[in-house]
Formats: C-alpha cells, sequence, structure tokens
C-alpha cells in the first residue's frame, strides 16, 4: 500500500478562509492538490491569489455563520462548484474575553453559535451528501488547547472548543462506517487576530511563550501539514483524533 498526500481532484470547503489560520489551511490543501471553496464574512482576494498561484481552483463564498441562514447556499454552491463537497475545514470561530462573573449572555450566544451551533449544522448538511453518494469524505475541525484545559477570561470559547472535541469523537463514532473520518486539530498560541490581545500584553505574552518547548508562537503555516495529513488518504484509519499543534505546549 502506497501512502498518499496528494488531494489531486478533491474539493475542500474551508470556512473562515479569509484571514488566519483558515487562509493558511487552505493554502496548504490547493498546495496539494485540492480545489478550494473559501468561506469567509471579508474579502478573501489574499486566499485567493495564494490558491491560485498554488495550481489550484477557487471559489469564494462570502457568508456569515453567526446564523444557520447560509448554510444550505453554501453547501449548494460548493457541490455545485467542486462536483461534491470532499474535505470539509470547520475553521470559523470567534471569540469573546471578560471575567467569568461579568461575562453576558450576548457574548456566550455570539461564541457558541458560530463555534458549535453553525459548526454542527453545517457538517450535518456537508455529511448528508457524502453519505448519500457512498464516497465519503474527510472533515477537520479546529480545536483549541482550551479544548483539553480550561484556561482564563474566555467561558464561551473554552466551552464551545470542549464541545467540539466531544462533536468530533462522537461523529466520528457515527460516521466511520459510513467512510467519513471526521479528526480536529488544536492549534496552540498562533499568530492570529485572536491572539492579538494575548501578544500585546508583555506580562502574559512572556507567560505564554516560557511555557512552550519550542520557545515561539506558531505561524499559520505550521497548520497545513496537519491538516494536509487528515485530509489525504494517508488518515483513511485515523477517527476521532484531536490532534495538537502547540509547539508543544501540553507536553510541558
Amino acid at each position: 500500500m502506497s501512502i498518499s498526500f496528494d488531494l489531486t481532484g478533491k474539493t475542500a470547503l474551508v470556512t473562515g478562509a479569509n484571514t488566519g489560520l483558515g487562509q493558511a489551511i487552505a493554502v496548504a490543501l490547493a498546495q496539494s492538490g485540492a480545489s478550494i471553496v473559501a468561506v469567509g464574512r471579508s474579502a478573501m482576494d489574499e486566499t485567493e491569489r495564494l490558491c491560485r498561484d498554488a495550481g489550484a481552483r477557487f471559489h469564494p463564498i462570502h457568508a456569515d455563520l453567526s446564523s444557520l441562514e447560509p448554510i444550505d447556499r453554501i453547501v449548494a454552491e460548493g457541490a455545485e462548484f467542486g462536483r461534491r463537497i470532499d474535505i470539509l475545514v470547520n475553521n470559523a470561530g470567534i471569540i469573546r474575553r471578560a471575567d467569568a462573573i461579568e461575562f453576558t449572555e450576548k457574548d456566550w450566544d455570539d461564541v457558541m453559535n458560530v463555534n458549535l451551533k453553525s459548526t454542527f449544522f453545517l457538517t450535518q448538511a456537508v455529511a448528508r451528501g457524502m453519505i448519500a453518494d457512498g464516497a465519503g469524505g474527510k472533515i477537520i475541525n479546529i480545536a483549541s488547547l482550551l479544548s483539553f484545559q480550561g484556561g482564563i477570561r474566555i467561558p464561551s470559547y473554552t466551552a464551545s472548543k470542549s464541545g467540539l472535541a466531544g462533536l468530533t469523537r462522537l461523529l466520528a463514532c457515527e460516521w466511520a462506517s459510513r467512510g467519513i473520518n471526521v479528526n480536529a486539530i488544536a492549534p496552540g498560541y498562533f499568530v492570529t487576530n485572536n491572539t492579538e490581545a494575548l501578544r500585546n500584553d508583555p506580562k502574559r505574552s512572556a507567560e505564554i511563550l516560557g511555557r512552550i518547548p519550542a520557545g515561539r508562537w506558531g505561524n499559520p503555516a505550521d497548520l497545513g501539514g496537519a491538516a494536509v495529513f487528515l485530509a489525504s488518504s494517508a488518515a483513511d484509519y485515523i477517527h476521532g483524533v484531536v490532534l495538537p499543534v502547540d509547539g508543544g505546549w501540553l507536553a510541558r
């Protein structure tokens, strides 16, 4: 049996692909041969340029996943563009920071709606197509170190990412026999918009760096290899894994 990371002929739908981790994952999948359906709330011109430079076909879909309203449109457009959706990467997510004692219902609902509710129902919609034609597929959720740890001042984010890890395992149990691999990647501390406040706090940034054995914040491109692996046939017998890509944070 030969091992292949080649994604030629596959179509990958990546949410939150306009910037940061989602953009880096889309580009890595494109470099491995996949056509890209990129979903984002803002312009994806840079993502498109990078994917096309890699020789990939590219289709942008502007959508806000704070509600379920765009899900049917996303799935229909993605399937029409690529014949089918072979790979789904659930990367879109938001964060709200406040002490738990002061956290508002709105900040709770806003985060849970994007990070967990929309993720589940988009995954459900894509999986229906994968099951209907019998060809299976790959689903990759972007979890977090907060899927394993508590963190501070981010109660809804921690709850959503802990829930996403559990959901990853549940869906793997239900769909493995249908040829669908459901796994997750748990990024560590990466240079993204979500971590800007931490990186701008000298004390907190130093504390974080002091615990990372690699001695640096992650760059979005560091996530590409894990995404390509889990999207490829090399991961055909991997189900329900939450894979940390964290510079060794959890090992310390």
